[in-house]
């Protein structure tokens, strides 16, 4: 599994393992989770940077539409995965 790290602005670097990665609409997402193994919560990742740039710039998906068609993507390609939102709805 890859690792990748982050670095936010003014802030230290985040790690994180790629799960799985897509690219839907011309944009890139990133399944994202802080733990290599076992039950961990999970984030998908947008890439904001234009095609062709020297570095992504990802965001956390918050739309509610944008984020449930990426994680229905991302639960086909990955047969044991399963998203939960927050307050308990899959």
């Amino acid at each position: 599994m890859v690792k990748i790290s982050f670095v936010p602005e003014g802030e230290e670097a985040v790690e994180f393992y790629v799960l799985e990665q897509t690219r839907l609409g011309g944009t890139d997402y990133l399944l994202v989770t802080d733990q290599e193994d076992g039950d961990a919560e999970a984030l998908i990742l947008k890439d904001l940077a234009k095609d062709g740039a020297a570095e992504s710039v990802y965001e956390i998906v918050s739309d509610d539409k944008e984020l449930n068609a990426v994680a229905a993507i991302f639960e086909d390609m990955l047969e044991d995965v399963a998203f939960v939102a927050e307050n308990g709805e899959s």
